[in-house]
């Protein structure tokens, strides 16, 4: 029977003298209530379990994001949580490739990008999650956790306690920092800039290649409007706000007219071990957004999936501690697939080959084909081959079919 009256859904009363009634145990604590977060509790409610779903914010809340959903992620998404609403995507089948203002091509039709808002998009996601069975304990800040101990504690001075938690609470992860004393590796962490411009959607997505030497910048259709940013890595990409400010001003907005926010995200440096004993990371905690597209909504919804399953089946078999392993096993295809992305991310991004990539791909309408079916997951790293990899870099090298964009 699933315990689905907590602290929250007390009548004031109860709040303001402070009363704290006895709180039964949970299965899985689910900690971050994003698409990580959001796929393992609905994932592991359907599965039996009674499961806490806990965030510092009340949704809907603001995520700073791009809001691209690949075709591969849309389908993750459908596959977890169901049909989702038409009316959050605003679907974009047009994609151009540039380079500060030149174009170095464009392809229409191209495959599907779900362009969305955050705001709504997990809104939608958190709601299904409960309406599965996860008791919501969400815009509550947690003043402990103990992650290893199973046990968390809210500022209203709850304690839950659970034998399994599920870590989703993105790139600052607590979960990890109380693992691993940080959430990330500050040499190679990503920082981006964005803003969103209000108005009709652009005709096209546009992927700037060469925004930041070690990044790249996006302009994106929306339901009301576009989003644009620029993203590198931290220590790679310096003075990015005035970078910003200029690239903004070349897309015809005035950088005083938005409001310009930023934020930090993995780099595709995905942590070997992603959580401890029955503390198991997910999403941007673990680490999982692919370096040279800038892709995790895919991955924090597959790997929520696959931590809910895994705790699940450990909790079945009496042994929670057993429940890394089995994550393990299931998340090595998208360890695998993140490291030859970080490969190939420290060959796209080298100095000397970047602008000889660029001409290639100027001239070459079949590697931005292959470009955008990596991006919507109709093909994988591993898809081209290590060898096949090595060829096109030595092609390149050798310019081969290479013209000036």
């Amino acid at each position: 029977m699933r315990h689905r009256r907590h602290r929250r859904d007390l009548p004031d009363w109860h709040r303001r003298f402070g009363l704290i009634l006895p709180q039964p145990g949970f299965d899985v604590l689910v900690i971050g209530a994003g698409p990580a977060g959001s796929a393992a509790a609905i994932t592991a409610a359907r599965g039996g379990l009674r499961v806490a779903l806990l965030d510092k914010a009340a949704f809907p809340r603001e995520k700073l994001c791009g809001g691209g959903v690949t075709a591969r992620a849309h389908a993750y998404a459908r596959d977890v949580f169901g049909d989702l609403p038409e009316a959050l995507f605003h679907v974009s089948r047009a994609v151009r490739f540039s380079s500060g203002g030149q174009t170095l091509g464009q392809l229409d039709p191209a495959p599907p990008i779900y362009m969305t808002m955050r705001l709504g998009f997990d809104a939608e996601l958190r709601a299904r999650a409960i309406a599965a069975g996860a008791v919501d304990l969400c815009g509550q800040r947690l003043v402990d956790c103990a992650p290893e101990a199973g046990r968390v504690t809210l500022a209203g001075g709850e304690s839950l306690t659970a034998p399994l938690v599920i870590g989703a609470d993105g790139v600052h992860s607590g979960v990890a920092r109380a693992l691993f004393g940080r959430a990330q590796d500050v040499a190679s962490i990503g920082f981006a800039l964005e803003a969103e411009v209000p108005g009709g959607p652009g005709p096209v997505t546009d992927l700037d290649l060469t925004a930041l030497p070690w990044g790249y910048g996006w302009d994106f259709p929306k339901p009301q409007g576009r989003t644009l940013g620029i993203g590198g890595i931290a220590v790679q990409d310096k003075d990015l706000r005035p970078r910003f400010h200029d690239w903004l001003r070349a897309r015809g907005v005035d950088p005083a007219s938005v409001k310009i926010k930023g934020h930090h995200l993995p780099s595709g440096a995905s942590r070997a071990v992603p959580g401890r004993g029955a503390v198991l990371l997910a999403g941007d905690a673990a680490g999982l957004v692919d370096p040279i597209t800038g892709e995790g909504i895919a991955w924090a919804i597959l790997s929520g999936r696959l931590a809910a399953e895994a705790a699940a089946e450990a909790l079945r078999a009496g042994a929670p501690r057993s429940a890394l392993a089995r994550y393990q096993a299931r998340m090595e295809p998208i360890r695998a697939e993140l490291s030859r992305a970080r490969f190939l991310a420290q060959v796209v991004y080298h100095p000397l080959l970047q602008p000889r990539l660029l001409r290639a791909l100027a001239g070459s309408d079949h590697l931005q084909r292959r470009y955008l079916a990596l991006l919507a997951g109709e093909m994988d790293y591993a898809d081209l081959g290590l060898r096949r990899m090595a060829g096109v870099v030595w092609r390149v090298l050798r310019g081969h079919g290479a013209r000036s964009p």
